[in-house]
């Protein structure tokens, strides 16, 4: 991979997403921590989005506290003072405690304060979904209503599905929402599919080890629902098919002589001819003729299909506000059970660490190449409650650490010494950094590779 290959255009928009998401997250993140600081009376000297090693973009002080803006794009902060945190303000600690630090405060409001940015992500995630369901209501295909049957790609077929499977159940259940089926199957370890082929009923056998290959090859969606390429709906205009002379409306029948009456297949025949030259049997109008075009590196060819929505039976669902609420709710839960399942498969040793972890550029990649409010918030809501899922495991460093160091507290009747506070908090601001750092590096050997 080159630097020149790199759609930059493409990579703006995500970014922007990326870093707006993240900025309200984070943003709303602390202030869940500094609003109860604030009513219990605490200090806070500091407010940053972002962190700001050596110096700020922006700064400005009001009251006693300091707002600002750094410059490295990670996450963000408050500083509570007489709270050890990743500061590690230990001259502050030496000191002895103030009425106005949080270390003079009753374990019940510290606890409070700890949890409060975990408590406003999961409220976020929960709200962004009510809103979204009774903004937009939910649309889909029920799985029932696949009338070309299924898409498959290699893994797939390997192991014994088929183009054109109709799914019918999955472990004995019927499932109505397809895009939960490939999550029950990597999560849940479903042992077998059973689909109609040719009319007839067949029992697919999942292996053990299938989970493990998909997250390895990185396609958790190796079903889908199978459409007809129609035709061409539009066209980039930089792309191999702008320079071929295609066009809205054109009809692709063939590929290297292959017939492609669905798009998966043109898809595949695309992506097989990564950086070669093929050669096109396309139908504009009445005519019939044959198109050659050299195929992007990254297996693109610049073509986007008409839509085939209207051909299939689409199930519709809209919220009133109040209706919303608990849709929304559920949603959320629905989240962190899925998230809190691929934690587990991954402590369980089933997949390779190295294959699932990913940092920011990771995430980035999983927005929209074009600006989509619909997938941004999507999104937004989604990694809120994972932040707050992550948030609250007790490890030394996050919310949850100083939580449960807290709640011994509370129970035990004796509080951790300080000196030991530091020392755990410095382990676990270590051990975060350096999993940062191995998931960042892991990303860029992944792009050059």
């Amino acid at each position: 991979m080159t630097l020149l290959a790199i759609n930059w255009a493409e990579v703006a928009v995500k970014a922007g997403q990326f870093i707006l998401s993240f900025s309200i997250i984070v943003v709303l993140h602390e202030l869940g921590h500094f609003l109860p600081a604030r009513w219990f009376k605490c200090r806070v000297e500091k407010f940053y989005l972002f962190f700001n090693p050596w110096f700020s973009l922006f700064k400005k002080k009001i009251g006693e506290t300091e707002y600002g803006l750094g410059w490295v794009p990670f996450g963000g902060y408050v500083k509570i003072a007489g709270m050890i945190d990743e500061s590690m303000d230990k001259e502050q600690m030496k000191q002895p405690a103030q009425p106005w630090e949080f270390r003079s405060k009753p374990a019940w409001q510290r606890l409070i304060i700890m949890l409060g940015g975990v408590t406003v992500n999961l409220i976020l995630g929960f709200l962004i979904y009510a809103c979204m369901l009774w903004y937009w209501g939910e649309s889909y295909v029920p799985t029932n209503k696949f009338k070309y049957g299924i898409a498959t790609d290699s893994l797939a077929q390997s192991i014994g599905l088929r183009d054109g499977d109709h799914l019918l159940r999955v472990d004995g259940e019927y499932i109505d929402r397809f895009n939960k089926i490939p999550l029950k199957v990597i999560l849940t370890g479903a042992k077998t599919l059973e689909v109609e082929r040719d009319g007839k009923p067949v029992t697919v056998n999942i292996p053990d080890d299938f989970a493990a290959k998909l997250i390895h090859f990185k396609t958790i969606n190796f079903i889908d629902m199978r459409v007809p390429f129609t035709g061409i709906d539009s066209v980039i205009d930089t792309s191999a098919a702008a320079r071929a002379g295609l066009r809205k409306n054109d009809q692709v029948l063939a590929v290297n002589g292959k017939p492609v009456p669905y798009y998966h297949e043109f898809r595949k025949a695309i992506q097989s001819n990564k950086g070669k030259p093929i050669e096109m049997q396309v139908v504009r109008g009445k005519d019939t003729s044959n198109v050659a075009a050299t195929v992007s590196e990254n297996g693109t060819i610049g073509v986007y299909p008409l839509s085939t929505v209207d051909s299939f039976e689409v199930k519709k669902i809209s919220y009133g506000f109040f209706d919303a609420i608990p849709a929304g709710f559920t949603k959320s839960i629905e989240t962190l059970e899925s998230y809190w399942l691929q934690l587990k498969l991954i402590f369980s040793g089933k997949v390779n660490t190295n294959e699932s972890l990913g940092s920011v550029i990771s995430i980035g990649k999983m927005f929209a190449p074009q600006w989509d409010w619909m997938q941004f918030w999507s999104l937004t809501a989604f990694f809120s409650l994972v932040l707050a899922l992550m948030n609250i495991l007790p490890i030394p460093g996050l919310d949850g650490g100083h939580a449960l160091f807290t709640i011994i507290e509370m129970v035990s009747g004796r509080k951790p010494s300080e000196k030991f506070l530091e020392y755990a908090q410095m382990v676990g601001m270590v051990l975060l950094l350096g999993l940062m750092a191995y998931a960042l590096g892991l990303d860029i050997f992944r792009l050059f590779k």
